[in-house]
């Protein structure tokens, strides 16, 4: 696996970071109101930044005084693409696979 991808998948293991990607997914955020839900310092967010910067995740930019966080987008196109590699990540249809349950189990009472 390509250094690169040891770094997403590295910084993706964290449930803290991957919070983080998930809040930047509407928006460019300052720092601080990036650190602003969580219950640590902002030296421990700013450590958490810098591995997702690292990983290229993320890009940090500073305007004026404020330092803000915006997602890269195709970051993890390559994490996307190597797991794609092993089939299993197909997604599901579910409308499908409710007919077939459907039709299976006829006397099961929908919730």
């Amino acid at each position: 696996m390509p250094r690169d991808l040891d770094q997403t998948f590295a910084a993706l293991a964290d449930p803290t970071r991957r919070a983080i990607l998930a809040m930047l997914l509407e928006d460019d955020m300052a720092v601080t109101d990036v650190a602003e839900p969580f219950e640590m310092s902002l030296a421990a967010i700013s450590k958490h930044l810098g591995v997702l910067t690292t990983a290229g995740l993320i890009s940090q930019e500073k305007r004026g005084r404020v330092k803000w966080c915006k997602l890269e987008p195709d970051a993890l196109r390559a994490a996307s693409t190597w797991m794609q590699g092993f089939g299993q990540f197909e997604p599901v249809n579910l409308d499908a696979f409710e007919r077939f349950l459907a039709a299976e189990l006829p006397d099961a009472e929908p919730d």
